[in-house]
């Protein structure tokens, strides 16, 4: 599955403690991330990531793309829900994108734990079975 990872400058730390803590999981999937969070997450944690612009820079709008052309499987999007980015009405707009194609997106450690759960034990392949 190809699996996207995006997280705001106070959540990064926590990204990159999931990644730690579910890299065996991650590591049998294709993983992608906006610039900075693909860069921390891939030297604390050794995975291969296709690394995209850095958010304000336009990777949220790459992987926002991928989305929309069915490459992407499944959104973990850590967002800091208590300070307001200059950048938001995009993420609104990748997170409808989501709505729109079916992805499921993961927006806190909560549900992400939950998500990746499922993909280890293959709930979530249908996805693969409709591209």
């Amino acid at each position: 599955m190809h699996i996207a990872l995006i997280a705001h400058d106070s959540k990064k730390e926590l990204m990159i403690q999931f990644c730690i803590a579910y890299s065996g999981i991650l590591s049998k999937h294709s993983l992608c991330a906006t610039g900075t969070t693909g860069k921390q997450v891939s030297e604390a944690t050794g995975l291969s990531i296709q690394q995209y612009l850095i958010g304000s820079q336009g990777g949220c709008q790459q992987i926002g793309a991928k989305i929309s052309c069915n490459e992407i499987d499944l959104l973990i999007f850590f967002r800091d829900p208590l300070n307001r980015k200059p950048n938001e009405p995009n993420e609104q707009d990748l997170l409808r994108l989501c709505d729109v194609h079916n992805i499921p997106a993961a927006t806190n450690i909560a549900t992400a734990e939950a998500l990746i759960m499922a993909l280890e034990r293959g709930d979530l392949d249908w996805r693969e079975l409709t591209r």
